[in-house]
């Protein structure tokens, strides 16, 4: 039987003795916990933490209020909710697939893309992106990362389209992928889904077949076959063209030597043919006796003169008796014979 006394629960026992309702403590300790959980959540629930890698988006009744970056914060609890984003450069690649511990790599077919020529080629990109706009990363798009890698796909095959399978293979794959870069640029800027693109790079490009394979590596050989020979001849050129103009330099200052001494020597005759003429002027005669004698001198010790009065004859210059052989006395004779004759 129960009693209520200054609104405590009495219970008679059975030995009929006043006691106090236990139940009532038991229900006091069950409010204290309901109360301390409630206040534990709402408290936990009125700050957040963000780190230096991530961003977190605030909205209340489905609309954004705020993005807040590295740091401490506090919300309205039930009311306000916390999305975190993840900030940091991911990768992935394009034409082949990477698996979860990231060395199983697999070809896919969205790699085959068609060139220029109409060639087909496998080529493998490598895509490095980031979150650049949480909220529209959120809100804008169900899978944002699908809709990079079609961009991506799309990109990857107008630019390569544009390219011949051979410059895609080699000297082109640094212009195609700054042209793919540029081109999922503007259309990640038309579609608005939060990402963009850090960098995008060629990982592989060969063709789908083994046969075209071993043709493209053969023309790869020939084209650094002919690099090779290119760069030896220019080391030739490199050393012989020194020597090559040290010789011209000196063939042009040994003409140059020799037409000045030849103008020198011209004009120097110019000169005394003007003097002796000046002085021929004046006196004739003098004058050409004057260069019949100084021709002879220059002449006469190359020639024989004979000088005869009818009956003596007289050789200058005069031979040597002294020679061993028949020399002088065939000259004597020749002499002989010669006065003989014109006597």
């Amino acid at each position: 039987m129960a009693k209520k006394k200054d609104d405590v629960d009495i219970v008679i026992d059975e030995k009929g003795k006043q006691v106090k309702d236990p139940n009532r403590m038991y229900n006091l300790i069950a409010k204290i916990i309901i109360v301390v959980a409630v206040l534990f959540f709402v408290i936990n629930g009125s700050y957040y933490y963000v780190n230096e890698q991530e961003n977190a988006v605030v909205t209340m009744f489905g609309k954004v209020v705020r993005t807040d970056t590295a740091g401490l914060y506090f919300k309205i609890p039930f009311i306000q909710k916390v999305e975190k984003v993840d900030m940091t450069t991911h990768g992935t690649g394009v034409g082949y697939t990477i698996a979860g511990n990231g060395q199983n790599i697999t070809d896919d077919n969205n790699g085959i893309m068609i060139t220029s020529d109409f060639n087909l080629l496998n080529i493998d990109f490598y895509l490095e992106y980031k979150v650049s706009d949480p909220v529209a990363y959120l809100y804008n798009s169900d899978d944002p990362e699908e809709i990079l890698k079609d961009i991506a796909l799309s990109s990857i095959r107008t630019v390569v389209a544009s390219y011949t399978v051979d410059e895609a293979m080699t000297t082109g794959k640094g212009l195609i992928q700054a042209a793919v870069k540029e081109e999922m640029v503007k259309e990640l800027s038309e579609h608005n889904i939060g990402l963009t693109v850090i960098n995008i790079t060629v990982q592989d490009s060969e063709p789908p077949t083994e046969e075209i394979i071993a043709a493209f590596k053969s023309v790869e050989t020939a084209k650094q076959g002919a690099d090779t020979a290119k760069n030896n001849a220019l080391k030739y050129q490199n050393q012989e063209l020194p020597n090559a103009t040290a010789k011209a330099d000196k063939i042009r200052k040994d003409a140059e030597g020799k037409k000045e001494a030849r103008i020198a020597e011209a004009e120097g005759q110019a000169s005394r043919f003007e003097q002796i003429y000046e002085q021929y002027k004046q006196y004739p005669l003098i004058t050409k006796k004057r260069m019949f004698y100084e021709t002879m001198e220059e002449l006469l010790p190359t020639l024989k003169v004979i000088i005869t009065d009818g009956d003596t004859q007289t050789m200058y210059p005069l031979d040597s008796f002294v020679n061993i052989g028949g020399s002088s006395g065939s000259s004597s004779s020749q002499n002989q014979s010669n006065g003989s004759g014109e006597d």
